[in-house]
């Protein structure tokens, strides 16, 4: 096999491995953020519960940034902002909803989402990859 097969090869074997991390990147945001969407009140109830301010203004946020990043990640336009800005947003999340070092259901939700936000954080150094919106923009 000659080298620029090899890196043919190689090329579409990376397009192909981003294409399926934004997609399990994602398998959580979007259903969740069209959840809150969908239930506002209950969203509210929740976040209101949790001390946090202006509850449903904070619910819609949320429940956008969740779904409106959520499927910018999936079908890679503005891949970077949207990954580096639901990274930040799943540690926030981590630091808000899941830091209970007492209970380890929690903490274990609290790992999760760093190292959701690992994976976020390389996809926004890294991009979306062949299969994406952003590459048929370039």
């Amino acid at each position: 096999m000659s080298d620029n097969a090899l890196a043919n090869t190689s090329t579409s074997s990376n397009a192909i491995v981003t294409l399926i991390s934004r997609i399990l990147l994602t398998l959580l945001f979007i259903p969740a953020g069209y959840g809150k969407l969908i239930n506002l009140a209950g969203t509210a109830e929740y976040f209101a519960a949790k001390s946090l301010p202006l509850p449903t203004v904070t619910a819609v946020i949320v429940g956008l940034v969740e779904l409106v990043g959520g499927l910018a990640v999936l079908f890679g336009f503005k891949t970077r902002y949207a990954a580096a800005l639901l990274g930040l947003f799943t540690i926030g999340a981590a630091l808000v909803a899941h830091l209970a070092p007492w209970d380890q259901a929690n903490q274990t939700q609290f790992f999760k989402n760093l190292a959701i936000a690992g994976g976020f954080f390389v996809l926004a150094l890294h991009g979306a990859g062949a299969f994406s919106v952003d590459s048929k923009l370039r």
